[in-house]
């Protein structure tokens, strides 16, 4: 039969012995400290002896264990400043994230506000505008260059009204509906617009290439004079667009012509002002002789 599992002490010698020292130790410091006691009423001199010698016999122990207190305090004050230093950072990081966010919202409002202002001073400049609206929308992979501007014929727009920003010419008024008007971009291959360099007048034609750009021929056929950074603004001929306004800049020559890089980009214009035609009775004769030499034609 196995033995009890909860013997007790008598059934073991080193029981035995552990209760024994351990009431000897009891035993003995009680002794000591009577001792002590008869000695600090006895003797209180040899008592402080007694005291000093204990003193100077602990100090080297109490000295070891102070400094490994001191290890033990400092390892655990860089355990947490290392904590917070990395909460810290991570609470400047996020505010650093949200100031650079800010940043760019206010570069971009003051953008805004700027070509806003530029647009206002531009529809001052041109006491005759007939509307100022926003640009909703424009082709990007068409092989059209077309945008929508958000007011129609409800505002008094037609087909033909050139359509400007303050960069630059952005085209003219395709068609018309009551409160929305597609415009013909100036990059846009069918579109064919007058123009002339600013720096001496010199005459040529611009047409859309489809691309952002537009291909410059000058007038007269078999001189090329132009060069990059050359300025092409209208000239007024045709009676559609008024003169003066910047259409594209050189940005390199070709065998023929040049290569130019239209001024009012649809994807960055926000507003357009739209202006009416520059000689529109000019055009209107025009197209009605026009029609009356068809008709006198099919008649015949």
């Amino acid at each position: 039969m196995a033995p009890p599992n909860n013997r007790r002490p008598g059934f073991s010698k080193r029981a035995q012995y552990s209760i024994f020292a351990s009431y000897l130790l009891g035993i003995l410091g009680a002794v000591l400290g009577l001792l002590l006691l008869l000695i600090s009423f006895i003797d209180p001199q040899g008592f402080s002896a007694l005291r000093t010698i204990g003193a100077e016999t602990m100090a080297p122990v109490s000295k070891t264990l102070s400094e490994m207190g001191g290890v033990t305090g400092n390892a655990g004050d860089e355990v947490s400043a290392y904590f917070n230093a990395a909460s810290k950072n991570a609470a400047m990081q996020r505010e650093l994230e949200q100031n650079r966010t800010e940043i760019l919202e206010a570069r971009a409002l003051r953008q805004e506000n700027e070509r806003l202002r530029r647009l206002l001073k531009l529809n001052e400049d041109v006491p005759d505008s007939i509307a100022m609206a926003r640009l909703i929308s424009s082709t990007a992979s068409s092989s059209r260059r077309i945008a929508t501007l958000g007011v129609g014929s409800n505002s008094g727009l037609e087909p033909g009204q050139p359509v400007r920003s303050p960069e630059g010419l952005v085209g003219r008024i395709l068609e018309t509906g009551p409160t929305t008007a597609r415009v013909l971009l100036v990059s846009d291959g069918k579109n064919v617009t007058p123009v002339q360099r600013a720096s001496d007048s010199l005459p040529a034609f611009a047409t859309g290439r489809g691309d952002g750009t537009v291909d410059i021929q000058p007038i007269n056929i078999g001189s090329n004079p132009f060069k990059a950074g050359d300025l092409m603004i209208t000239s007024g001929s045709g009676g559609l667009y008024s003169p003066g306004i910047p259409v594209a800049i050189v940005i390199r020559k070709t065998e023929t012509g040049a290569i130019g890089r239209v001024l009012a980009n649809p994807a960055k214009v926000s507003h357009a002002i739209v202006q009416p035609i520059f000689q529109a009775e000019t055009i209107r004769q025009i197209e009605k002789d026009v029609a009356t030499d068809v008709e006198e034609e099919t008649g015949e």
